[in-house]
């Protein structure tokens, strides 16, 4: 199945590294976070990508073409040359595609309508903001969008910040006040699996989830699998810092690829 991966926002609250590179690029460990978001649909057997480009576009083009294996597998040395004992992407299919720099997800998406044809038999497709990892069981996820019979899914998460959600009566006086994570609020995770008819819902200019998801809402095409496994986005220098503790301990849910030691 084709995924595609929104790639070329400004990612304006990582300025400390998005005003050089597209956030998705923005590195954990060796690997930007793209890269792992990318080995997590190829586990599941979704190798095909059609990536949209905007913000620096060159940057991610350069990574692909430039890739070094050995970064992040066995290999060994002999005579001068790496023997790769396993490889990462040899068998994965990249279309990279301009999307223009102020393009906004509907805008992007629509840009990339012409390489989403041949989707086979479900006439189906994934996307992904590309900023956020999670371990959700994508199989389990895409039967349940094929059993609902709709037309569009995204995950539904805990947010990931704390926050407290506040209640005021009519005068101004404070009715509750909890902790975001103890109300049972939920957030858009930015993991998306659409039927091609999607498009009939967005018009030139539209926000992805503003317009075309009121649409959808209204006439009942919509659904959320809900996740409360991990899932965490590099929206922040702090969600950026968090991702690298993450990697120098070891634990990396996302990592489903990973083997079992």
């Amino acid at each position: 199945m084709k995924v595609v991966l929104f790639c070329g926002g400004l990612g304006m609250r990582l300025r400390e590294f998005s005003e050089n590179i597209p956030k998705p690029m923005v590195p954990i460990g060796h690997r930007p976070i793209v890269w792992n978001l990318m080995k997590f649909y190829s586990h599941y057997g979704h190798k095909d990508f059609v990536i949209c480009l905007g913000h620096n576009a060159h940057v991610i083009k350069q990574y692909f073409l430039k890739y070094d294996e050995c970064l992040t597998n066995d290999f060994v040395l002999e005579a001068g040359k790496p023997h790769l004992t396993k490889t990462d992407i040899h068998d994965w299919k990249i279309t990279f595609a301009d999307t223009g720099l102020k393009s906004n997800i509907g805008m992007r998406l629509k840009a990339v309508e012409k390489y989403l044809d041949d989707l086979g038999p479900d006439d189906m497709f994934m996307a992904n903001y590309a900023d956020g990892l999670s371990d959700v069981p994508l199989d389990d996820m895409l039967e349940f969008f094929k059993k609902s019979g709709k037309t569009a899914c995204f995950l539904c998460v805990q947010p990931q910040q704390s926050f407290h959600y506040v209640r005021l009566n009519d005068d101004g006086t404070v009715h509750s006040i909890q902790d975001t994570t103890n109300t049972g609020l939920t957030v858009n995770g930015g993991f998306f699996i659409f039927k091609k008819r999607i498009y009939e819902y967005i018009q030139d200019g539209e926000e992805l989830v503003h317009e075309p998801f009121e649409r959808l809402i209204a006439e009942n095409e919509l659904v959320a699998y809900r996740y409360d496994g991990f899932w965490k986005c590099m929206d922040t220098f702090k969600d950026k810092q968090a991702f690298d503790e993450l990697n120098a301990s070891g634990e990396c849910p996302w990592q489903v690829w990973r083997e079992k030691v």
